[in-house]
């Protein structure tokens, strides 16, 4: 049904990756970064019932068809403050209902257009898809393949602008779970996966981010797509609250319209550079 979804990083290589120049690689999360992630991830998520008052305000939208697809060995257990979140703000949310997160395996391939097309039919209309590291990026495929059914992508520190092997933390676990990946013929390249998508989409992505590359998480900005930078871990994403704060603004965007993410006054501190 569908054949072209890419893990965090994809079997085939790219031009740069084959030639092996250092200068094409990017800088990978400091040491430091990675061995706080756990600690930092608790701290995000203490931090979500401080914030419950003033997320209870966020932007609520249509009430549209929302899938909320994990990261790489979660399952959506590690999406249901979100997904709650979400509901508490009106959307029909529904998590990706595939266990845990091992990669694009055929199980993946086949029913992750199921999913999408059954949320569609049942809201009737196009769904916002949510992925969070490598369910963003196969938010991001997904929606390449079928733009008519999707409103929107807002990706959670996924690396899909990531050109080579290098630098992020999640390749090791990805490559020992290979064996269990459809036939490589059936997943692009990495080149393939960095090319812009046809639908709104939205990066969130964090420089204190200790798995994966930050830079490897944004592209380009134009009239569809926007990078907004928050302050988390990796495993904070789902639970921090600039993070679902910007969620709930895009998701409250009116279907075919885009604008710039654009804080409260209060809160732009949480957003570098807004």
């Amino acid at each position: 049904m569908v054949y072209l979804i890419q893990g965090t990083t994809g079997h085939a290589e790219s031009a740069g990756e084959a030639d092996g120049a250092p200068g094409g690689r990017l800088p990978g999360p400091s040491s430091a970064l990675l061995l706080t992630e756990p600690i930092r991830g608790l701290v995000d998520l203490a931090t979500l019932p401080l914030a419950s008052p003033w997320l209870a305000i966020a932007p609520r939208g249509d009430g549209h068809g929302v899938l909320v697809l994990p990261g790489l060995l979660a399952s959506d257990t590690s999406t249901l403050p979100l997904r709650q979140f979400l509901r508490l703000l009106g959307y029909d949310v529904r998590g990706w209902g595939l266990g845990r997160n091992r990669g694009p395996t055929e199980e993946v391939l086949q029913q992750l257009p199921v999913a999408l097309g059954d949320l569609s039919e049942r809201t009737g209309g196009a769904v916002s898809l949510v992925g969070w590291s490598l369910g963003g990026i196969f938010a991001r495929e997904i929606a390449r393949l079928y733009p008519g059914q999707v409103r929107q992508v807002i990706t959670l520190g996924s690396p899909f602008a990531q050109r080579d092997r290098w630098g992020s933390h999640a390749e090791r676990p990805y490559r020992r779970l290979r064996h269990l990946h459809a036939n490589a013929g059936r997943i692009p390249s990495r080149l393939q996966v960095a090319r812009p998508i046809r639908v709104p989409s939205t990066s969130v992505y964090s420089r204190q981010d200790g798995i994966v590359p930050w830079q490897a998480c944004i592209e380009p900005e134009t009239a569809l797509h926007e990078n907004v930078e928050v302050r988390c871990s990796h495993l904070g994403f789902g639970v921090d609250p600039a993070t679902l704060w910007v969620i709930a603004d895009r998701l409250a965007l009116p279907a075919g319209e885009t604008r710039s993410f654009r804080p409260p006054p209060l809160m732009r501190p949480l957003y570098p550079g807004r």
